[in-house]
């Protein structure tokens, strides 16, 4: 009998089904999945229809194959907010950092720069300079209590701050301050932040730094930081979306 017009693929529907269950906790976090043949017998189809069930939810992080011992479904994550209220002006500190110990946690983050880096196209439309133009670009892993957040990717024209103290965001007299504090110091008062927020797979690279699967959903945001007459930073920012909510905080005033 064909199949009927419209309706899923044998895969999505054991997905679907397995995916009910775990959410429901009549397959707990810990407890064993069953066998791809277990699955076959149960759902009436192939063992190859059962892998591509098990694949589905593998890449949606809600179960993890243990060599040796079977596949298991993943303890889950507690959902944090991460509260992205971080045009606040945040004078003597990282405003990172305040938010961080506001929720109770010890923040902490590595950085590497790399300087007179050529823009890549992509970033260079965001500044708004010619692609080539050299920028220093900052690599950072943000923590909290010693785990791993977020990641980003920061990057500054040379024509911005070459030549002056801030020229590498985490050394020099305003190192770790934030990218508004270390503007204005050299008098680029930022006005507004532009945050474009989209959704991916992980990358290999980021999944290692950020301890987490390949291919697990991330939060991918395009921050960009303007001063009245241009943009001086803009930075990619991925974070983890199995582990934190982003939750954005404005402020309201009278007009």
């Amino acid at each position: 009998m064909a199949p009927v017009f419209g309706e899923p693929p044998a895969y999505v529907r054991v997905a679907d089904d397995l995916r009910r269950r775990i959410l429901g906790g009549e397959l707990p976090p810990g407890s064993k999945v069953p066998s791809r043949a277990q699955l076959a017998a149960e759902y009436g189809v192939s063992t190859n229809i059962s892998l591509q069930a098990m694949r589905v939810l593998t890449a949606e992080g809600l179960i993890e194959g243990r060599p040796g011992s079977g596949t298991y479904v993943r303890d889950t994550a507690v959902m944090q907010r991460l509260v992205r209220a971080w045009y606040r002006d945040a004078r003597g500190g990282s405003p990172f950092a305040a938010e961080t110990r506001a929720q109770g946690k010890e923040p902490g983050w590595q950085s590497a720069s790399e300087f007179r880096v050529p823009v890549p196209e992509s970033v260079a439309l965001r500044l708004e300079i010619a692609v080539g133009e050299p920028c220093v670009r900052t690599d950072y892993t943000f923590t909290a209590d010693g785990k791993p957040v977020m990641l980003s990717t920061s990057w500054e024209p040379m024509a911005v701050t070459g030549g002056t103290p801030v020229l590498a965001p985490e050394d020099g007299p305003l190192a770790g301050s934030g990218v508004v504090d270390r503007m204005r110091s050299i008098g680029h008062e930022i006005v507004r932040v532009v945050e474009a927020v989209g959704s991916r797979p992980a990358l290999t690279v980021e999944a290692t730094r950020l301890g987490i699967a390949v291919g697990l959903p991330v939060i991918a945001i395009e921050r960009t930081y303007w001063t009245a007459e241009r943009p001086v930073e803009t930075a990619d920012i991925v974070i983890p979306a199995e582990r934190y909510q982003v939750v954005y905080e404005f402020p309201v005033g009278s007009r």
